[in-house]
């Protein structure tokens, strides 16, 4: 809840509710210095206002990207000033690059996966065992023999 001297601000359950992360990860990016200055209401509580909360949502955003948190400190350090345009532009560039090709590599793995699944089908719907698993055949057919008692 905001107080009525900062009605902008929220507090840290409010934020964690909001982005999904938990206080104690909202507490662990502030230590290690993944979120800028963190503003302190009275007594000392953390209070987020909307610009600290997109910076979060962006912090969200390049973790989930795979970006290192060595990365996403460095971006945080290269602070907001025109100079830095160039030096945040590229560190967001390299990061676009490899999610690229992640995603390649992930369409790549899910027409596999796609297959699989299709062959499987195609296994069940002749009534076929699955022999193309190391070991399941084997298996099956051991457990086929013991119970048969040949």
């Amino acid at each position: 809840m905001a107080d009525s001297s900062e009605p902008d601000r929220i507090g840290i359950r409010a934020v964690s509710e909001l982005t999904g992360l938990s206080i104690d990860t909202l507490r662990w990016y502030e230590r290690e210095g993944l979120l800028p200055l963190v503003e302190r209401g009275p007594g000392g509580r953390r209070r987020y206002s909307p610009p600290a909360i997109r910076f979060i949502r962006l912090v969200q955003a390049l973790r989930r990207t795979g970006m290192s948190v060595d990365d996403v400190r460095a971006f945080v350090r290269m602070g907001s000033g025109l100079e830095w345009h160039d030096r945040r532009t590229a560190l967001l560039e390299r990061r676009a690059a490899a999610i690229e090709e992640q995603i390649g590599q992930l369409r790549q793995d899910l027409a596999v996966v796609r297959e699989k699944i299709a062959h499987h089908r195609d296994l069940k719907r002749r009534g076929l065992d699955c022999e193309d698993e190391i070991g399941t055949t084997r298996t099956a057919r051991a457990a086929r023999t013991a119970k048969d008692g040949n």
